[in-house]
């Protein structure tokens, strides 16, 4: 195997990595959007709620009582936290994009190459 096709092949392998890391990531931010939105809803509804209401939270199979105050705390933090985690991704996610077009130029230019000295071979 001559060096431009173990060039070719490993910009191939490079290529497939990079489209399988940016497979999970998007995944990623899918979960997190997800979240980010029943978040907001939760959100919503503590924003209906009277500031005396009775919030229950959820520990195992048990539910605790717990202030309004401590619960919305709680909410904005998981929102805030998430958020940051998205833009985290998706900055992570155009990094991935940038080096596979990248790698994806650098394969073409190779192929370009390797059809343009096969053809002059032919002639």
């Amino acid at each position: 195997m001559s060096d431009v096709q173990k060039k070719l092949q490993e910009l191939s392998e490079g290529y497939q990595k990079l489209q399988g890391e940016l497979s999970t990531a998007v995944d990623a931010r899918q979960k997190l959007e997800s979240q980010q939105q029943e978040n907001s809803t939760v959100k919503k509804e503590f924003d209906l709620l009277d500031d005396d209401a009775n919030i229950y939270k959820q520990i195992g199979p048990v539910l605790l009582k717990q202030d309004k105050t401590e619960a919305v705390m709680s909410v904005n933090g998981r929102l805030e936290f998430i958020n940051k985690e998205i833009s985290r991704i998706e900055q992570q996610i155009k990094d991935i994009q940038d080096k596979s077009e990248k790698v994806k130029m650098d394969i073409m230019q190779i192929q370009s190459a390797m059809q343009q000295s096969q053809e002059a071979a032919a002639a």
